[in-house]
């Protein structure tokens, strides 16, 4: 036992007592699937609303249209973002989380109170 957690509690399936990375450790999964520089702030943004490219944009303004339309297509290649166009003049298109992306907010929650405790032990 180690920091009041057993081994097994840690890991509770077989899956995440492999040897070697593999893709349908649980971990892994949750790692992929919030990867790349400017993935999780995408996701917070959307967490907090359905938002359009210009949106998104406007609240992450640093990050250039390349990476956005790349963080964009990665995300709904995941299935945690679906892209959802409303026929009119013009067309709009909105990004909102799925099922899913939904799914990873406490991932990313916990995340973050896990850096800021880093932050804090480290400095």
């Amino acid at each position: 036992m180690r920091d009041g957690v057993a081994p097994d509690d840690l890991v509770p399936d077989g899956r995440g007592n492999q040897r070697q990375p593999s893709p349908d450790c649980p971990v892994e999964v949750a790692l992929a699937a919030i990867s790349g520089k400017w993935t999780t702030l995408v996701l917070r943004e959307l967490s907090r609303a359905d938002l359009t490219y210009g949106e998104l944009k406007s609240a992450l303004p640093t990050v250039s249209d390349k990476i956005l339309a790349d963080r964009l297509h990665a995300l709904t290649g995941r299935g945690l973002v679906e892209r959802r166009v409303r026929r009119g003049f013009p067309n709009r298109t909105r990004y909102l989380l799925t099922d899913a992306g939904r799914a990873v907010r406490p991932l990313l929650v916990q995340l973050h109170a896990t850096g800021t405790e880093l932050q804090r032990l480290t400095r």
